[in-house]
């Protein structure tokens, strides 16, 4: 941890220079900005029950969540449909905002996101192999093993990048999640292409997909979601000194591998619980953080809060907007984030120098 004769957050030196960059703002600000976020999530949950292949009123909404009426068509699919889905989406993107944004701190990398070590990567190789060797055809028997695949991908990763003398350095993490990412990519390609009922079994999950979900997925997932929530928003002091460098740190009194530890396996257990959950969504644990820091400055402990309430907006708002556009079908999350969070992240990359986090 930090020493108490820290400061809080940053060292004068990278404090004025962010304010020379226009970057820090007053924690009364900070505060009045992540409420008017909190609003806004609120929103975009009211039209994630509202809006779908059959609109409900607003108020009608209000009722089924305060008066249910189990007779009511309105109120049985904004409870027993729309409900679990929005719940679900609330809570991936809690877990892909924050261990986006840990991952960044973590490896010092502004590319990186839950698919970096190997994550992502990991529950997919072993969600297919759980339907081709195992024969499970549901996302309630399989989503156990992706989690674990997951937890596998990114212990497999840390194990790689922490050989040699300096250990688990930001660089070597990085280049151990490409590898075993395009290997664990690889084998799960040469699965769905070997057989075709995996493929059909899991091309909705693979995409990234709030559809279909129900409580018991929810009930399966938010006590790791709960767990690693509460470990990121602690880390923020953590990640302001690891993001010094490495010296800076330990003369803050940071104990660089328990810290490292500590702050990837939070990523990995929030990570792994919204794969397996959702599937690999792209582009929110990449693009969010950037967002956040755009409005907060560098202080981890104002962007950690930021990016868990922003990302689950954005995740909703994708999720809502493909249900719009090709009613009375609908396209999948994860396509819709990728189409949306494309384009966005250019725009941040063409505004701010990426590289100062």
């Amino acid at each position: 941890m930090l020493s108490d004769q820290a400061p809080a957050g940053l060292t004068p030196v990278s404090a004025t220079g962010a304010r020379s960059r226009g970057l820090v703002r007053g924690p009364s600000i900070l505060a009045v900005g992540l409420i008017a976020a909190v609003a806004g999530l609120v929103l975009v949950c009211i039209a994630s029950l509202a809006v779908g292949s059959a609109s409900v009123p607003v108020g009608t909404v209000i009722e089924a969540l305060t008066d249910w009426d189990p007779g009511n068509r309105d109120h049985l699919i904004v409870r027993d449909l729309r409900g679990p889905r929005t719940l679900i989406g609330l809570m991936v993107g809690v877990a892909l905002g924050l261990s986006g944004a840990l991952l960044q701190g973590l490896t010092r990398n502004p590319l990186a996101d839950p698919g970096i070590l190997g994550i992502s990567a990991g529950a997919a190789l072993a969600a297919a192999a759980s339907v081709l060797f195992l024969g499970i055809g549901s996302v309630y028997g399989y989503i156990w093993l992706a989690f674990a695949g997951a937890a596998i991908g990114g212990a497999l990763v840390y194990a790689i990048g922490s050989q040699g003398r300096d250990g688990a350095s930001p660089v070597k993490l990085a280049l151990a999640g490409a590898a075993v990412t395009a290997m664990m990519t690889s084998l799960t390609s040469l699965i769905l292409l070997l057989d075709l009922a995996t493929l059909n079994v899991l091309r909705f999950w693979l995409v990234g997909s709030l559809a279909g979900r129900s409580l018991t997925v929810a009930g399966q997932v938010w006590p790791f979601i709960a767990a690693g929530t509460v470990a990121a928003l602690v880390s923020g002091r953590l990640l302001n000194g690891l993001s010094l460098g490495d010296e800076v740190a330990q003369s803050l009194g940071i104990r660089l591998a328990r810290a490292r530890v500590f702050v990837g396996m939070s990523a990995v257990v929030l990570a792994g619980a919204a794969t397996a959950a959702a599937g690999p969504i792209v582009f929110i644990g990449l693009t969010i953080p950037h967002l956040a820091r755009a409005i907060t400055g560098p202080d981890y402990r104002w962007v950690l809060p930021y990016s868990a309430v922003l990302a689950p907006a954005l995740l909703l708002g994708s999720d809502v907007i493909g249900r719009v556009v090709a009613r009375p079908a609908e396209l999948q999350v994860g396509i819709v984030t990728a189409l949306i969070g494309g384009p966005f992240f250019v725009a941040l990359v063409r505004r701010r120098r990426l590289a100062e986090l």
